[in-house]
């Protein structure tokens, strides 16, 4: 089964498929819609083998689709049909989540993506529970407020990461995790990790949406592809 997996972002959209080294990207911004980004997709894979489609999405999502419109693209993604768009089985994620599962290694991992906003993620023993960490009340703010990029700008590189320490301190306190992960664009920033922390590279987000389709999630994903297959003769 080959696998064509969608990051979904603010600045760009980027894709891989199974067997492919070299991965593939376009500008997104905040006018593209869902059915244009699919359109776009399906022009950048030319040339390439898929049967399957796996998408990190830039927000919250239930059922393989978005609930909530993406605060850096267009509109029109709140329960957009992907599987239908694309004509092929196709898993939605957070996308935080998505790079959650690519980092993952076993037992109870915390994933906090160091971004626009704070992306969150819980795996425990390969459960995936995508998280909203970031919009909970933290101080005089909430916890995004300040370690997103916003606060990067606003306070300054120096009190961000100490603002970023004091944040995952909190977070690991609570939650008791067996594995931390800093993922995200600004990870890359901190000048060392937290304690008991470890890099995740954006690059996981691939290795992420390639793992949708192995393991537990094999026999839904092989229902998916019959029910797929039968649609497809009764048109």
């Amino acid at each position: 089964m080959n696998i064509l997996v969608v990051d979904v972002g603010g600045t760009h959209v980027k894709i891989l498929a199974s067997g492919e080294k070299e991965k593939r990207e376009i500008d997104s911004g905040p006018t593209l819609t869902a059915r244009q980004m699919v359109s776009s997709v399906k022009k950048l894979a030319d040339g390439w083998e898929y049967d399957v489609v796996s998408i990190g999405y830039p927000g919250p999502v239930v059922h393989d689709r978005p609930v909530t419109e993406p605060h850096n693209l267009g509109k029109g993604w709140i329960g957009f049909n992907f599987t239908a768009a694309f004509k092929l089985p196709t898993k939605v994620i957070n996308d935080a989540a998505m790079q959650a599962l690519g980092s993952y290694r076993g037992g109870k991992m915390l994933f906090l993506g160091l971004g626009t906003g704070l992306g969150s993620t819980m795996i425990v023993d390969g459960i995936v529970q995508p998280m909203e960490l970031g919009h909970l009340p933290y101080k005089k703010r909430t916890y995004e407020d300040y370690v997103g990029a916003r606060a990067l700008e606003e306070f300054g590189k120096k009190a961000w990461r100490k603002r970023v320490e004091d944040v995952v301190e909190c977070l690991v306190a609570a939650l008791q995790p067996d594995d931390v992960v800093l993922g995200g664009g600004n990870a890359k920033k901190l000048k060392q990790l937290p304690p008991s922390c470890r890099h995740g590279d954006n690059a996981n987000a691939f290795k992420g949406g390639f793992r949708m389709w192995e393991g537990p999630l094999a026999e839904k994903s092989a229902r998916s592809r019959k029910q797929a297959a039968q649609a497809a003769m009764m048109r």
